[in-house]
C-alpha cells in the first residue's frame, strides 16, 4: 500500500501543474500561447525557444537565460548560448565552454568527455578515446565508452554501433540486440528489423527471422505492421516477418486507426489491415491518421478527412514548416493533442477540429505546442523532440552535437 501511495503521490507531483504552452511570433516578437488562446507570455522577446522541463531558454541583450511559465528569470541571462533543458539538465555557453547546468542554474561536473551531448530519455552520451558510452542526469556513468556510434534514444531505446555492425541497447546501457547486423530499425515491442548481410528480416528475442524478398524495411509506429518494399513495390509485414499485404503499391505510410495511406500511380488513398480501400485514391498526397481520427490529405492544398473520408476541413493549407527541414527530418503533422498547426496566406495558427482556429489568431510564425509545468519535476521526464527555434542563431558549437550513425534504413 505504502508503495501505491507514493507511486500515486509522484503522479500527482508530475502532473498537478502540467500544461500545454506553443512559443508564437506576433509583431517581430517571441511569447506563449496557452491552449485556450490566451497568452500565457505576451509576446516580447527578440529570440527564445519553446518550453521543456517546466523552463525556456530567451535571449536578453545578447545573452541568454532561462524563465518559467509566468514569464518569471529563474535563471538569469548570462551565457552566450543555451540549449533546451531535458531530463532537468541543460547545455549552456559560458564565457568559451559548453557546460551543463540544472534547473536552479548550478553547474554540474561531468565524467571527462571529448564533446558534451544533449540528454534524452534521462542520459546522455559521453565519448573518450573515440568511444561512446551513458551518462545519467546525476553525471553518473550508466555505461562506458564501448560503442563506435550510439544514435539519439527513441522511446527509451538507442541504434548502437560496433565495427560497423548495429545493434540496440536501452536507457540502462543494456543490450537487447547484439551488434551484429549490417542495418537495424527501431525497437518497437521487443521486435526490430534488420538487415544481415544481404537480407532483410525481423529480430524477435535474439532470433532473425528473414522476410522473403524484401529489400528495404521501414520501422513500425503504432501498430503491429509495418510497410516493406519487394521488387520496387511497397507491401506491408507483421512483427513475425509474415506479408500480411501483397506489395502492389507504389508508396505507403504507417497505420493508425487501422488505416494506412498507400499511392496507386500518382494518388493516395487508404487502405484497411485487410488490403480493403476504405478511401479511393484520388489526393495527390497524404499523412497518417491523428488518434482523433483526422488526417491531412492533400489536394492543390492540405485539409483534412475523417476515418470515412469525409472532407472535415476544406484544402487550403500548408501543414510543413519547413520544406527544406521536411527532406531530411521527420516532422509532426496534423493533429496533436487537440490542434493543428497550419499555414494560410503566410500566416501560422492552430487549428481546432471543427475546423475553426484558435482564438482567430495568426502568427508570423508557430511552433507546435509543448507538455510543461509550472515548476521543475522531481521525477526524470523523458526528453521531447528537438524544438526548432523562431529566430535563426549561430550553430551550436560543435560540443553539442550528438554522434550521428550512418544511414541504417
Amino acid at each position: 500500500m505504502k508503495k501505491t501511495l507514493i507511486f500515486l503521490f509522484v503522479c500527482c507531483i508530475q502532473f498537478v501543474n502540467s500544461q500545454e504552452l506553443a512559443l508564437v511570433k506576433k509583431n517581430s516578437k517571441i511569447g506563449y500561447l496557452s491552449k485556450d488562446g490566451n497568452f500565457k507570455i505576451e509576446p516580447q522577446y527578440k529570440s527564445a525557444k519553446s518550453f521543456s522541463d517546466g523552463l525556456a531558454a530567451v535571449e536578453d541583450n545578447g545573452k541568454w537565460g532561462f524563465i518559467d511559465t509566468k514569464g518569471t528569470w529563474v535563471i538569469p541571462a548570462t551565457f552566450s548560448d543555451a540549449k533546451d533543458f531535458n531530463s532537468g539538465i541543460a547545455i549552456v555557453k559560458k564565457d568559451k565552454d559548453w557546460v551543463y547546468i540544472d534547473t536552479k542554474g548550478e553547474i554540474q561536473k561531468a565524467p571527462a568527455s571529448d564533446k558534451l551531448f544533449d540528454f534524452t530519455d534521462g542520459v546522455a552520451f559521453f565519448r573518450q578515446n573515440n568511444k561512446v558510452g551513458l551518462i545519467n542526469n546525476k553525471m553518473a556513468v550508466v555505461l562506458e565508452p564501448k560503442y563506435d556510434q550510439i544514435k539519439p534514444f527513441e522511446n527509451g531505446f538507442a541504434r548502437v554501433e560496433n565495427n560497423k555492425k548495429w545493434g540496440i541497447i536501452n536507457t540502462a546501457g543494456k543490450e537487447l540486440v547484439e551488434p551484429v547486423y549490417d542495418e537495424i530499425g527501431n525497437y518497437f515491442k521487443n521486435t526490430t528489423w534488420a538487415k544481415k548481410d544481404k537480407t532483410f528480416g525481423i529480430v524477435s528475442s535474439g532470433n532473425f527471422i528473414p522476410v522473403d524478398g524484401a529489400d528495404k524495411i521501414w520501422d513500425f509506429e503504432t501498430q503491429d505492421l509495418t510497410y516493406a518494399r519487394k521488387n520496387g513495390k511497397i507491401g506491408f509485414i507483421d512483427l513475425k516477418g509474415n506479408w500480411t499485404i501483397l506489395p502492389i503499391y507504389d508508396k505507403a505510410k504507417a497505420f493508425s486507426k487501422n488505416l494506412a495511406p498507400v499511392c496507386v500511380g500518382s494518388k493516395w488513398g487508404y487502405i484497411n489491415p485487410k488490403a480493403e480501400f476504405v478511401i479511393p485514391p484520388t489526393y495527390n498526397d497524404a499523412e497518417v491518421f491523428s488518434s482523433n481520427g483526422l488526417a491531412p490529405i492533400k489536394e492543390k492544398n492540405w485539409g483534412f478527412i475523417n476515418e470515412s473520408g469525409k472532407l472535415v476541413i476544406p484544402t487550403q493549407y500548408g501543414i510543413t514548416a519547413n520544406a527544406i527541414i521536411a527532406m531530411f527530418l521527420k516532422q509532426d503533422k496534423g493533429f496533436i493533442d487537440g490542434v493543428a498547426r497550419v499555414k494560410n496566406e503566410g500566416k501560422w495558427g492552430f487549428l481546432k477540429p471543427d475546423g475553426t482556429v484558435l482564438a482567430n489568431q495568426w502568427f508570423e510564425n508557430a511552433e507546435l505546442f509543448s507538455q510543461t509545468t509550472e515548476k521543475p519535476q522531481p521525477v526524470e521526464i523523458a526528453a521531447e523532440k528537438p524544438k526548432q527555434e523562431i529566430k535563426a542563431t549561430k550553430p551550436a558549437a560543435k560540443t553539442t552535437k550528438k554522434p550521428v550513425a550512418k544511414k541504417t534504413k
